[in-house]
């Protein structure tokens, strides 16, 4: 059975060489290991082979695990943010890279406020047009950006996205090229390092999307194995 820490050495080395093919730089690339459902003693032996960031989905899952978990690495929330739920949020995470709209930055400016804490943002964009799928429409991003700047203790850093549902190539890619574009075009309208990240590709197509121009990828299964639930 191949061990977390061997996993995670092998993906290194794939993002190392997907980077070399690529003209990039793999010390750019950030690696936030998608930790749902995964229990504490593989989230300790993740750390243990060097992982520093981790991606939780729910909330309710993550504030029975974050507090167990040390020494405390950087917590991200990657799966979507409701409204009721911004106080906790701000609590428990470093980063939240599923921002969609004005009214879910506006509570959790106020939840951050609340607990004293900065808390870095992305804002995630539905590049692919599927209804079901969380993020918003490119065409109230800026809405969203700018609700995002005016909370003082929300931190800006850029965008978050996720392939479409098919994990086909060229849809994945085209969708990955949106984001990139929608990247650079608010990138040269704000202050530096407002739009710095670019958050997109998980374990079935973090390749497409490192090549489409992604900072840091979400990655569960490459590191921990199949998910039981």
């Amino acid at each position: 059975m191949t061990t977390i820490a061997e996993s995670w050495g092998d993906l290194r080395e794939q993002v190392a060489r997907a980077c070399a093919s690529a003209g990039r730089d793999p010390a750019t690339i950030r690696i936030v290991a998608v930790s749902k459902v995964q229990p504490i003693e593989k989230i300790q032996d993740a750390i243990a082979a060097g992982v520093t960031d981790f991606g939780e989905n729910r909330i309710q899952e993550a504030d029975g695990k974050i507090a167990q978990v040390e020494p405390r690495p950087t917590w991200h929330l990657v799966g979507h943010l409701q409204t009721n739920k911004a106080n906790k949020a701000a609590r428990l995470f470093d980063w939240v890279q599923s921002v969609d709209s004005v009214r879910v930055a506006e509570a959790l400016g106020r939840a951050a406020e609340l607990v004293g804490r900065d808390i870095g943002v992305l804002v995630q964009v539905n590049a692919t047009a599927e209804g079901q799928k969380s993020g918003c429409e490119p065409a109230v991003l800026g809405a969203v950006i700018e609700a995002v700047m005016k909370q003082r203790r929300l931190k800006l850093a850029g965008l978050m996205t996720i392939g479409p549902l098919s994990m086909a190539e060229m849809p994945t890619r085209t969708a990955f090229e949106l984001a990139a574009e929608l990247r650079e075009r608010w990138r040269s309208e704000l202050p530096p390092r407002t739009m710095d990240v670019l958050s997109m590709g998980m374990s079935g197509d973090w390749p497409w999307a490192l090549e489409c121009g992604a900072d840091w990828i979400r990655i569960g299964t490459a590191i921990f194995g199949p998910r039981n639930a």
